[in-house]
C-alpha cells in the first residue's frame, strides 16, 4: 500500500539574498506526466505530478539558474522523465539516475550524453531495514562503479552516516567520487560528535567524499527554522567547503500534512545564514556544482 504525498508550496518566503549567477539547486525530483511516464508499481509513496516546467518555475522563484534532478525510488530505474527534462532544458539541468548492474554500455552512454552525471544508490536503513522500496543497493554499486568512473560519473549514496564506517571499504575501493545525500541523514539528537558523522567529515577533509547540505527538514528534531541542523551543516562546510553542494529536495515527497511541507525560500535563507560571505555562497552554489555536474559557462 502506498500513501499519496502533498504538493509543494505554491508560494515561498522571498529569498533574503540574491543568488549568484549560475546558482544551482542540486537535489530535486520530477514526476510525470503519468500518462507518459508512470510510476513503478512497487513503490513506497505516490507523489503528485510535478514535471520539468514546474521545477523550472521553482528555480526561477528562488533566483536560481540551474538544477540537478535525481530519479526517485517511486520511479524504480525508469529515468525517462528525467531524461526528457534534461533534453527540454539542456543548459539548466543535469541529473543523477538510478541504474542497475545489467544496464548496457550504449544506454549508459546515452544517459551521459543527455546530461546524467551520477548514479544513486540507496543504502539507507532504519533498524537494519530498508526505508524505501525499489532502491539500488551495494551489489549493484560494486558491479557498476568501474563503468561509471570511466564515464566521469559519481556515486550518490543515500545512507545513514553511522553506517558509513562499516560500508567504507566497499564504497572507497573503486576510487569513484562519492556524494553523501542529506548530510548523512543525521538525526540531530545523535549530535555532531556521532562517530559516523565524524567519519563523514574525515572523508571530506581527505577529499574522498562530498556532502549535500540538504534535507534540513528531514533531519531536524525541532522543526522550522531548523536551528538544530546548523551545527551539522557548519561541520561539513568546515571539513571541506570545496566538496559541498546544496539542494532543496523539491517537491518534498513523503509529506502528508500541509503544515509540515517545507518552504523552499526558508531553506534557501537558511543556507544564507550558514554562508554569510558572498564568496562562500558562490563556491557552494556555483563553483562546486559546476565541477561535480559538468555545468559550463
Amino acid at each position: 500500500m502506498t500513501r499519496a504525498c502533498l504538493p509543494p508550496h505554491a508560494d515561498v518566503t522571498p529569498p533574503s539574498f540574491a543568488a549568484p549567477a549560475g546558482a544551482c539547486d542540486c537535489h530535486a525530483h520530477v514526476f510525470g506526466p503519468y500518462a507518459e511516464f508512470p510510476l513503478d508499481e512497487d513503490r513506497s509513496y505516490t507523489p503528485p505530478e510535478n514535471g520539468a516546467e514546474r521545477f523550472i518555475q521553482h528555480l526561477d522563484r528562488l533566483g536560481l539558474s540551474r538544477g540537478v534532478l535525481v530519479t526517485a525510488s517511486a520511479q524504480g530505474d525508469d529515468n525517462r522523465n528525467v531524461v526528457a527534462a534534461l533534453r527540454a532544458y539542456p543548459d539548466r539541468l543535469r541529473a543523477v539516475a538510478v541504474v542497475r548492474a545489467g544496464i548496457g554500455d550504449a544506454e549508459l552512454d546515452a544517459l551521459t550524453e543527455a546530461g546524467v552525471r551520477g548514479a544513486r544508490f540507496n543504502l539507507y536503513k532504519h533498524e537494519g531495514k530498508a526505508v524505501y522500496r525499489n532502491g539500488v543497493g551495494l551489489a549493484d554499486f560494486e558491479a557498476l562503479a568501474p563503468r561509471l568512473k570511466e564515464r566521469g560519473w559519481h556515486a550518490q549514496i543515500w545512507v545513514h552516516a553511522p553506517d558509513l564506517p562499516e560500508l567504507s571499504s566497499t564504497l572507497l575501493k573503486p576510487g569513484i567520487d562519492l556524494v553523501v545525500d542529506h548530510m548523512g541523514r543525521m538525526n540531530t539528537a545523535r549530535g555532531v560528535e556521532d562517530a559516523g558523522f565524524r567519519y563523514l567529515c574525515e572523508l571530506m577533509r581527505a577529499g574522498r567524499a562530498w556532502a549535500k547540505i540538504s534535507g534540513a527538514d528531514r533531519n531536524t528534531a525541532s522543526g522550522p527554522p531548523y536551528a538544530d541542523i546548523t551545527p551539522f551543516a557548519q561541520a561539513l562546510l568546515r571539513a571541506n567547503p570545496q566538496q559541498v553542494v546544496w539542494g532543496t529536495d523539491w517537491p518534498h515527497i513523503n509529506y502528508y500534512e500541509a503544515a509540515k511541507v517545507p518552504d523552499d525560500g526558508a531553506l534557501l535563507n537558511l543556507l544564507g545564514e550558514w554562508l554569510a560571505d558572498e564568496n562562500a555562497r558562490r563556491q557552494v552554489l556555483v563553483d562546486n556544482p559546476a565541477r561535480l555536474y559538468g555545468f559550463s559557462g
